[in-house]
């Protein structure tokens, strides 16, 4: 009997599987109840996400009779789609939607996943943590959240000021404080920042027996969110994420709403990835439009459901919360 033949059966156990119908029923009336309506938007598109870190499934459309092929792009999130309903009039939405990342497979990864999405023009930043918070206690039973910022974070653990203190001594204190990394490895100031985080900061948020929300990122690591002072002057990123037990489950924004700020970013994105080697990818030329036109002052956050399913009903990786994994579809 070859590999197919014996894996055929469900990845996650039909209890399980029914437990997860009822967290994605629950989730849609939490949202029915606060007046956000769900949306759909395409999983196909002729642009991508620019983000270096980022790599998109692609696929060509061929039209009957057709000689040429159009190169279409598998989502990595909606949030393109959505900011144009937003820029549209649509108001409050939320998507439960399928997406895709090439390359990323393991506990808490796999190329086709879950992503629940939401965008509040009511809410600030603040208010959307709250948000989370209260779904994250009603829906899924978790301990209220903590908040940190990520200055007081890298005081703490390293006693450094991520503001002011040298690319330099930023890297010795990676190369110090990660056991293995060589000697002559190189990144710049942001990666040796990530790398301090996943290899460090992430398994003592692990060792926590409650969430934590970390905001006020490094302006360089703006993404798509605006850039504020914070209390010392230094330029911050409006954006938090979201730990459980070590694990990134959710990422928000206070949305960049400047056309021009965003197209620069998206040059700035591609020109990393010629750098690395790596395709430029198409720019989503229907945002840009949308943000000319008028992307309203909102807030939204982009949550992985099979992650915190996982967490919530204490399994061991996303695996066993899918009806059939990668390896199985």
């Amino acid at each position: 009997m070859n590999e197919d033949a014996k894996n055929w059966q469900p990845t996650a156990n039909i209890d399980t599987l029914k437990r997860r119908a009822q967290y994605l029923s629950d989730v849609r009336h939490f949202f029915a109840e606060r007046d956000v309506w769900e949306v759909e938007t395409p999983i196909l598109s002729r642009a991508a996400p620019t983000a270096p870190y980022l790599d998109s499934f692609s696929t060509d459309y061929v039209p009957i009779g057709a000689q040429s092929k159009q190169t279409h792009y598998l989502q990595t999130s909606p949030e393109f789609a959505m900011k144009r309903l937003l820029a549209a009039g649509s108001g409050s939405i939320f998507q439960i939607a399928r997406v895709f990342r090439n390359g990323e497979q393991g506990k808490y990864h796999s190329p086709e996943f879950t992503m629940l999405e939401w965008y509040r023009p009511e809410l600030t930043l603040n208010q959307l943590m709250d948000e989370v918070n209260i779904l994250l206690q009603q829906v899924f039973v978790f301990k209220p959240i903590s908040r940190l910022s990520y200055r007081g974070l890298f005081e703490f653990y390293f006693k450094l000021n991520v503001f002011s203190c040298s690319d330099d001594t930023i890297k010795h204190c990676s190369l110090e404080r990660i056991k293995g990394l060589p000697a002559d490895f190189e990144t710049d100031r942001d990666g040796w920042l990530e790398l301090l985080m996943s290899h460090v900061v992430e398994p003592r948020l692990a060792a926590m027996k409650f969430p934590v929300f970390i905001y006020d990122f490094p302006a360089s690591q703006a993404q798509l969110a605006k850039v504020k002072k914070d209390e010392s002057g230094n330029d911050v990123a409006e954006r938090f994420e979201l730990y459980i037990d070590g694990v990134e489950i959710a990422n928000g924004y206070n949305e960049l709403l400047d056309v021009d700020e965003l197209r620069r970013r998206f040059n700035n994105d591609n020109q990393q990835r010629r750098s690395q080697g790596k395709p430029e990818m198409p720019i989503d030329q229907h945002l840009l439009a949308a943000m000319q036109h008028g992307l309203p002052p909102c807030s939204g956050v982009a949550l992985g459901l099979d992650r915190l399913m996982m967490l919530a009903i204490n399994k061991s990786s996303i695996q066993k919360v899918l009806s059939f994994d990668y390896e199985r579809a």
